[in-house]
């Protein structure tokens, strides 16, 4: 029976490079920002269990191969993709709409529970719905298992790395809604600050739609 985790040097490798690849900034880590700057660290955590949730889902999807869906059908592709661009319109749509003391800047720092659950869903979707999340997981992490390797290895080491990528996001939130107070300060940073959440998620997703065309065959 082959151990679940590899050997020591290739263990080293895929955590290395696990680490590098986390601290690169994504649609994640820009929702987890968005999130804290705005709301709040409690926000900001409540952002990166939802992303990294989202990330399971796309690595457990990998390790039992289906990403391979999306190397082989550019429909997929196009639908999960144009799905999580328009989600992200949405939410930039939401926080534009939302008044100070609701979605865009609380009043206080203290959110409630409704939109703490909503806010971890909200990161949820925008990681599960990127498909080149599932396609990464399936190309990374084969370089890092035997040709031999079973379902559950695979996801021992997408579970690794979900929770490498949760620790670097929580840096990510700490940072971020260190800079909260500086953007409670007025009444027009509220409200610049709204608009520049909801522009931000915007354009977070128009340019999700339109870059990382596939060729079609």
């Amino acid at each position: 029976m082959q151990a679940i985790i590899p050997s020591l040097p290739v263990f080293a490798g895929f955590l290395a490079a696990s680490f590098v690849l986390a601290v690169t900034p994504g649609p994640g880590v820009f929702y987890i920002v968005t999130r804290s700057a705005t709301q709040g660290r409690a926000a900001g955590f409540a952002s990166v269990a939802g992303v990294a949730l989202g990330n399971l889902g796309n690595a457990t999807a990998a390790s039992l191969g289906l990403a391979a869906i999306f190397a082989v059908s550019s429909m997929a592709f196009v639908v999960v993709k144009y799905t999580g661009a328009a989600y992200l319109i949405y939410l930039g749509v939401r926080a534009l709409r939302a008044g100070r003391t609701s979605e865009g800047f609380p009043a206080d720092a203290a959110l409630p529970a409704i939109a703490t659950r909503r806010i971890f869903v909200d990161g949820f979707v925008v990681a599960l719905l990127n498909p080149k999340t599932a396609i990464f997981f399936a190309a990374f992490l084969p370089q890092f298992l035997p040709e031999t390797t079973g379902p559950l290895q695979a996801i021992a080491l997408g579970g690794i790395f979900v929770l490498i990528a949760a620790a670097t996001d929580s840096c990510y939130a700490l940072a971020s809604g260190a800079i909260r107070p500086w953007l409670l300060r007025g009444s027009a940073l509220r409200s610049a600050g709204r608009y520049v959440s909801g522009g931000a998620f915007i354009g977070l997703g128009v340019l999700a739609a339109l870059t990382g065309q596939r060729a079609k065959s």
